[in-house]
């Protein structure tokens, strides 16, 4: 293109007469779920989908662009509803989970994923069954699912679960038209996923055996699945992440000289290609939503950048970002031929909204605030600052309006995974904190999915350099004015719960009080329960938190060095232990009895329950109840003001 857009602020009616809320109170404003999310556009470019919130209320919204009478209103009420995207030009697939026992079955809660196709037109919703003749199997689908046009029919293929005397993943066809199910592959123990051609055609599988840790890669030949690569990895093994850029490859992540690199494998004759893209460290694949094939990757700074392999995509997603200068961009949704393409952008001149790019008209028009009637969020500062040992330590600090910037009540907010990362991007938990007055520091610790080498420089420093990288966050900002050292508490959700409570009791005296939302207080206990999810205690799972807590096994003593929960002793500030129920990533009972030996000690500790709640706050009320207790809870011990 010769030009820029134009971006005109032109809402074009995407929401119906009555469908505006009200600003609401600071706390219920950011605390509760996107007014807008989910949006996505049709493989056609001619319909938009997308899930509104009004209240307590959720609904499924499809609309003809450039029309202002709704296609289909659908009312999902507190169903966790995950994702939303179109698998043809009149079909929704819709992916929801719920927290429950296996049916049937003996074992641990876990949260079981189910899709549900939705028909724009007729306004049929019908659940996507996995029951086939002949065989028991779970109602319930693994991974992601991969959808093909085959033969001018919408099929989707998804990973499932056959049961023999164990669980064993399976790989099902879906006629999405008539809802018509068939089991294509049985998988063994190791089995951990296939690849689909554009043809419908199981075309590879991955395996991995967690007490061998061999991995194999194979591929079909003569009408069979035989091995063409294997080896040996405790945990970063080979991984398919989908088709090639021709269909005649599989694009593979693997780890050559200590890095992760893209490789093609010729699903032909099993040949290696050269690294992709220069071995540029991509964190996620961009696919044609038409074939599934790759063409294009992304990789992340302060924000997402999206490498395409087609010069032409590329071309226009630079205009994207010319278009929205000094603003954040990210790739939603996009029609099949590239020419409609959904953003979410971030930045001062169009706040946090929904924006739909035509090509045709060359305009970029709003679709909806993310949150409606949040108008002025805190300004968030990427800073960088030196850790103890001198590592440089990326981070950001969003700051409350309307104050000068000194001598501020402080609360640091790390990030849960460990190996994620903040990117500066609008964070509701970081806004809302400040909105109450408050700086929030959000570091990138070592141990952060920067890169693999920063990511690396994590392993045995869970609970050593990995929790003091925050309190040298916290020396550093007053060292510069900009917060007051006497007022400063740590609040955290999963890895930033345990970094909580680390807080208080592993490098203590740094903090006046701790919110743990989620934590992980006892160490041993936590790695037993890990090894009953799994059924065996020998997995990369197991490896991976191994390596990161730098600890051979669930029995090491040095677990008990990194345990919250043994250093009751050092605590000398009040502590707030929030966790939900439903929790399966980790269990309710690391709050439970983290609150009974506070208690025991004479501690001021306060447990809140989250009924009905999983481990990623998916849930309005609860999500509004956990931020209502923390903001009271901050206020009353350090008060921001």
């Amino acid at each position: 293109m010769s030009r820029t857009f134009a971006v005109a602020l032109l809402a074009i009616g995407f929401f119906a007469a009555g469908w505006s809320i009200a600003i609401a109170a600071p706390l219920e404003l950011y605390g509760r779920l996107p007014s807008l999310d989910n949006v996505a556009i049709s493989p056609d470019g001619l319909r938009l989908a997308w899930v509104a919130t009004k209240g307590d209320e959720r609904y499924l919204i499809a609309k003809t662009i450039g029309e202002k009478k709704m296609l289909a209103i659908l009312r999902i009420g507190d169903v966790k509803l995950r994702s939303v995207q179109w698998l043809d030009d009149r079909r929704l697939l819709l992916t929801t989970s719920m927290t429950a026992l296996a049916g049937g079955l003996i074992g641990p809660r876990h949260e079981w994923f189910m899709m549900q196709s939705y028909d724009v037109e007729d306004k049929e919703l019908r659940s996507l069954d996995m029951t086939v003749l002949d065989t028991r199997t779970m109602n319930t689908v693994w991974g992601s699912p991969m959808i093909r046009h085959v033969d001018g029919k919408t099929k989707l293929f998804v990973e499932g679960a056959y049961v023999t005397d164990r669980t064993l993943p399976a790989l099902f066809q879906v006629d999405v038209a008539s809802g018509n199910t068939r089991l294509m592959q049985k998988g063994q123990q190791g089995t951990r996923g296939w690849l689909v051609d554009d043809a419908g055609t199981v075309v590879a599988e991955q395996d991995y055996r967690d007490e061998a840790e061999a991995w194999s890669l194979e591929i079909r030949r003569d009408n069979r699945l035989a091995e063409v690569a294997s080896g040996r990895e405790a945990i970063e093994h080979p991984q398919i992440l989908g088709l090639g850029p021709d269909g005649t490859t599989a694009l593979v992540e693997l780890m050559e000289n200590g890095d992760p690199v893209w490789k093609l494998l010729s699903l032909t004759d099993g040949s290696w290609g050269d690294r992709m893209a220069d071995g540029r460290n991509f964190s996620d694949t961009i696919q044609d939503p038409a074939t599934g094939r790759l063409i294009g990757g992304v990789y992340f700074t302060d924000g997402p950048h999206y490498v395409f392999f087609v010069p032409q995509l590329q071309a226009r997603w630079d205009a994207i970002l010319r278009a929205f200068k000094d603003e954040r961009v990210e790739l939603i949704s996009r029609s099949t031929d590239f020419r409609k393409i959904v953003v979410r952008v971030d930045g001062q001149q169009h706040g946090y909204s929904y924006q739909l790019v035509d090509f045709d008209t060359k305009h970029a028009d709003l679709i909806g605030e993310v949150y409606d009637g949040l108008d002025d969020p805190g300004e968030t500062r990427p800073i960088q600052y030196a850790a103890a040992d001198g590592k440089a330590i990326p981070a950001y600090v969003t700051l409350p309006g309307k104050v000068p910037a000194r001598n501020l009540p402080l609360i640091v907010l790390p990030h849960g995974g460990p190996a994620v990362r903040d990117t500066g991007g609008f964070d509701w938990w970081a806004q809302a904190l400040a909105a109450q007055g408050y700086a929030v520091l959000q570091p990138n610790y070592r141990g952060s999915d920067l890169n693999w080498r920063f990511l690396s420089s994590g392993f045995g420093e869970w609970g050593h350099k990995m929790q003091t990288d925050l309190s040298d966050g916290v020396r550093h900002l007053a060292a510069e004015g900009l917060i007051d050292p006497k007022r400063v508490c740590i609040v955290g959700g999963s890895y930033g719960g345990y970094a909580a409570l680390a807080g208080v009791t592993l490098d203590p005296g740094v903090y006046r009080c701790a919110v743990s939302v989620a934590g992980i207080s006892d160490m041993p206990r936590f790695l037993r329960w890990v090894d009953r999810q799994k059924g065996h205690d020998d997995s990369d799972t197991q490896r991976y938190w191994d390596r990161f807590m730098g600890v051979t096994d669930r029995h090491d003593p040095a677990l008990d060095v990194l345990s919250p929960i043994t250093h009751i002793g050092a605590v000398t500030v009040p502590v707030l232990l929030i966790h939900g129920k439903d929790d399966t990533v980790v269990p309710y009972e690391q709050s439970d009895i983290m609150a009974d030996a506070l208690e025991a000690a004479g501690k001021s500790v306060e447990l809140v329950t989250l009924e009905d709640e999983d481990h990623w706050l998916s849930r309005n009320a609860t999500r509004q109840q956990m931020l209502q207790a923390t903001v009271a809870f901050l206020k009353k011990h350090n008060p921001p003001d």
